[in-house]
C-alpha cells in the first residue's frame, strides 16, 4: 500500500473525521457520527481505497 492521501486532504480528513465523532456525544447525538471513523482511519494510514481504485494521488509525486 503506497501512500496516496497528500498532507491538505489528510487535515481535512482529520477535521471532519473529529466533528463527526463529535457529534455522537454533542449536538443531534445520533450513531450516524461514527461514520467519522472511516476519514480519520484513512487519514492517520494515509492510504484511501477507493483513491487507489481510481488511481488517483494527492501526495508529492517521488522521483
Amino acid at each position: 500500500m503506497n501512500k496516496n492521501i497528500g498532507p491538505i486532504d489528510r487535515g481535512i480528513r482529520v477535521v471532519v473525521g473529529l466533528v463527526l465523532i463529535a457529534l455522537v456525544f454533542v449536538g443531534p447525538q445520533t450513531p450516524w457520527g461514527w461514520l467519522g471513523i472511516i476519514p480519520l482511519g484513512t487519514a492517520l494510514v494515509g492510504w484511501c481505497p477507493p483513491y487507489a481504485m481510481f488511481r488517483i494521488n494527492t501526495g508529492a509525486e517521488k522521483s
